[in-house]
């Protein structure tokens, strides 16, 4: 089976979802959307790295060099792990090629590609071409495969699974410090403050109830913009609070802060199922997230979460009271949230879906080559 994959290759979403294929003996190719490759995109084992071009590179021209991979190659399919920028391009890739020189397609949905950017006007047309021109669809949140079809896929939905993969669930939570998540001291706030993040909000709500939170480290994670650092340093000095804003954190690393927190925060207007927020649960920490990203899917508000408005810190302010008083709360929630990511969370649940996914594919090239082998 020969698979090509046009994605971020720099994203650890992309690189754990290709582990996931490593070892079955598929001949596995990445065509890469960025210009500039992390050493991490570099080295992932049993794949053939294509280079896309500088990003100076106009969009056709890139295109087009897609279009010469897959003529040299010839996947059985081609898999777009994204649709705003793999799908884009390799919709502008089949605008090039013959009629009948395209492999199957299969394209998967990511964080917003629909539920926000489909309701845009400059994103609608573009999207519907990709969504009409695949024949299988994978997302990681059944909200999503009617706006795929009122999109004008009419193509196979593969299995729902997260599109980061499985995570060694088991293996993960021995991380965790003995005792229960009531006893734990730290905060975590998702520090993305961006057209769809609102890490900005989650610090206006941590200055509400500053005075519910001595003797709380705050971690405000993934602290990029300027805005988001002097808002948090101007908390520090207004509150007293311990407030933290670590640069750079490995994956591994976020991981393990959940296992340490008492409460994780995740704000944003839109979203897929967040990472966080599964890492948050499999963690034991207490989620608090905004409902825009499909975490009803997994949890239920007030019992194993809490679900607010990303857009209004008083609501943020008050659920994060309740977080730090209600012991029987978060630690009853910790027990469902791990119990439930076992089951459905885990490297060895999500592995066996993902390959059968591609085997279910792979079945209709095979049918497909048969057929007009007899006409």
């Amino acid at each position: 089976m020969k698979i090509l994959f046009v994605a971020m290759a720099n994203s650890v979403h992309t690189q754990r979802w290709i582990s996931q294929l490593q070892g079955l003996g598929w001949d596995l190719h990445v065509f890469p959307v960025e210009d500039e490759l992390s050493p991490e995109a570099r080295q992932l084992p049993s794949i053939t790295l294509h280079e896309g071009g500088p990003q100076s590179l106009p969009w056709r021209e890139r295109a087009r060099r897609l279009a010469a991979v897959i003529q040299v190659i010839r996947p059985d399919f081609i898999h777009s792990l994204e649709i705003q920028h793999a799908g884009y391009l390799t919709q502008a890739a089949r605008d090039i090629l013959e009629p009948g020189a395209f492999p199957v397609w299969i394209v998967s949905n990511w964080g917003s590609d629909l539920f926000l950017f489909g309701r845009l006007k400059e994103h609608r047309p573009r999207i519907e071409a990709v969504m009409r021109g695949c024949q299988f669809y994978v997302c990681e949140c059944d909200r999503d495969i009617p706006l795929a079809r009122s999109g004008g896929f009419a193509g196979d939905v593969l299995p729902v699974v997260p599109m980061g993969g499985g995570y060694r669930v088991r293996e993960l939570q021995a991380l965790c410090p003995p005792g229960p998540t009531s006893a734990r001291r730290m905060i975590l706030l998702r520090g993305y403050q961006s057209w769809a993040g609102r890490a900005l909000v989650g610090l206006k709500a941590l200055r509400m109830c500053a005075d519910a939170l001595p003797g709380y480290r705050i971690v405000v994670y993934l602290a990029g913009g300027q805005d988001v650092r002097i808002a948090a340093e101007l908390l520090a000095n207004d509150t007293g609070l311990h407030v933290e804003m670590p640069r750079f954190l490995p994956h591994n690393k976020m991981i393990a802060l959940q296992g340490r927190a008492r409460v994780s925060i995740g704000l944003s207007i839109s979203d897929g199922i967040s990472h966080s927020f599964l890492e948050a649960m499999m963690m034991g920490a207490f989620p608090i997230q905004s409902p825009t990203a499909c975490v009803d899917e997994w949890a239920t508000d007030g019992e194993s979460a809490l679900f607010v408005d990303p857009d209004d810190p008083a609501q943020v302010a008050e659920a994060i009271r309740r977080a730090v008083a209600d012991d029987a709360m978060v630690d009853g929630a910790a027990a469902i949230n791990m119990r439930t990511t076992g089951e459905r969370l885990e490297y060895s649940v999500i592995q066996p879906q993902v390959i059968g996914m591609y085997e279910r594919a792979y079945a209709r090239v095979r049918d497909a080559k048969s057929a007009r082998s007899q006409v």
